[in-house]
């Protein structure tokens, strides 16, 4: 009896430990490494991208627009560049400008902002990311090291883009991002505080 007793408080611990890992582990899933075989570069890129939705616009009544934005590493045999990938997935409210125009997006990590420049990305035969919505806006921003760096030790993720009426409209992230987005500065050879 007593074993029996101990086997099912070791049978419980266990699938308690498994939930508590389960619902912890996308956070923290390991980064997606692929090789463009067309031009030999490695991308390096989260297992999914960081959801946002428009600040107080989340509700059952209405098709909200939500955001998206992940880090890609790009390496070409040891020359390593790094930059933001963000989706606009655009709903019934408040429309969003062109993103790609000059001083149209800023990430504020916790209470820093942060202007964001385009980029360039590199012509690949694969997207890092896919995009949620094929009428949505997509453009690849500037990153630094450090930018990456503040990115993965932040608490709180607000993007902010230009409104076609001229306002800034504010997305929040869904998620605590910290774990995902510190992984995967860490699986970089990043070190995050």
């Amino acid at each position: 009896m007593q074993h029996r007793r101990q086997r099912l408080i070791i049978a419980a611990g266990i699938i308690v430990s498994s939930a508590i890992t389960g619902c912890a582990g996308p956070q923290a899933r390991a980064p997606v490494e692929n090789l463009d075989q067309r031009t030999g570069m490695t991308i390096a890129t989260l297992q999914a991208p960081v959801e946002f939705v428009e600040s107080g616009m989340l509700s059952v009544n209405r098709h909200s627009s939500f955001a998206y934005l992940g880090p890609i590493e790009w390496d070409r045999m040891g020359e390593i560049r790094y930059g933001l990938w963000i989706h606009i997935a655009p709903g019934n409210d408040r429309a969003v400008a062109d993103i790609t125009s000059p001083a149209a997006v800023s990430l504020s990590l916790d209470d820093e902002t942060v202007p964001l420049s385009t980029v360039e990305a590199p012509r690949l035969g694969l997207e890092p990311y896919p995009a949620a919505v094929p009428w949505g806006q997509t453009a690849y921003f500037a990153l630094s090291v450090d930018e990456l760096k503040r990115l993965a030790s932040a608490e709180k993720l607000t993007l902010h883009f230009h409104g076609v009426d001229g306002q800034r409209v504010d997305f929040d992230s869904l998620r605590p991002s910290r774990p995902a987005l510190s992984a995967y500065a860490r699986s970089r050879g990043i070190t995050v505080d």
